[in-house]
C-alpha cells in the first residue's frame, strides 16, 4: 500500500493533473494522481472525481458527454472538456473501475508496452507511466481528444468574430438613426 499521508480528502481536476488512475487500496478503489510536479492519493473513483470537477467548473459529466458526442460524432469512451483548458479522455469505459483518465496535454510522448494491452506514456517531469489502454485505442482517444479542443476554439474564435460584427453593425446603425439627419422643421 502507498504512504498513508499521500492521501487527501477533496480533490479538483486542474490545469496540472496529468492522469487520475483507479489503484487497489484495501478492498476498494481509489485514484492515484500524478500531477506535473507530485502523485496523490484520494479516497474516490477516478470517474467520481471527474463528475465532480465538472461540476466544480459549472457544468454536468453528462451534459459535457451530450456536447462533446453531437460535436465530434463519438458515440463511446467520449473525451471531456472539463474547462476551457482542461481536457480528458479515459482508457475505457467511464463506468469500468480499471479506466483511467488522461490530461493530453501532458503527454510528452508514448511507446507500446509490453503487450499489445498497455501504453507507457511519459509526461512532464519526465516520468513513465504505464496504462492499461492498448497504443491503437490510446492513439484513437487523444485524437478524438484534439479534435474536441479544435472544434471547442473554432466555435470560439466564431462567437468572438460575431460579437465583434454585431457590435459594429450596432454603432453603423446607431450612426444612421442620429436624429440630427433628419429635417423636423
Amino acid at each position: 500500500m502507498e504512504n498513508e499521508k499521500l492521501i487527501i480528502e477533496e480533490y479538483e481536476i486542474n490545469s496540472s493533473t496529468a492522469i487520475v488512475m483507479p489503484i487497489e487500496y484495501g478492498s476498494k478503489i481509489f485514484s492515484k494522481i500524478y500531477e506535473l510536479e507530485e502523485e496523490t492519493i484520494s479516497p474516490f473513483k477516478p470517474f467520481e472525481l471527474v463528475k465532480e470537477s465538472c461540476y466544480s467548473f459549472g457544468s454536468t459529466y453528462e451534459g459535457r458527454k451530450a456536447a462533446t458526442k453531437r460535436l465530434i460524432g463519438a458515440s463511446h469512451k467520449v473525451p471531456i472538456a472539463i474547462s476551457p483548458l482542461i481536457y480528458l479522455f479515459p482508457t475505457a469505459s467511464p463506468e469500468n473501475p480499471h479506466c483511467a483518465w488522461v490530461a493530453h496535454e501532458h503527454i510528452l510522448d508514448y511507446r507500446k508496452g509490453k503487450d499489445n494491452s498497455t501504453t507507457i506514456i511519459k509526461i512532464q517531469s519526465n516520468r513513465y507511466i504505464p496504462l492499461p489502454i492498448s497504443t491503437r485505442s490510446f492513439e484513437n482517444q487523444l485524437l478524438r481528444t484534439l479534435m474536441l479542443k479544435s472544434t471547442l476554439s473554432k466555435g470560439a474564435e466564431q462567437s468572438i468574430t460575431r460579437a465583434f460584427y454585431a457590435k459594429k453593425f450596432r454603432k453603423q446603425k446607431a450612426a444612421a438613426e442620429n436624429s440630427e439627419l433628419y429635417d423636423w422643421e
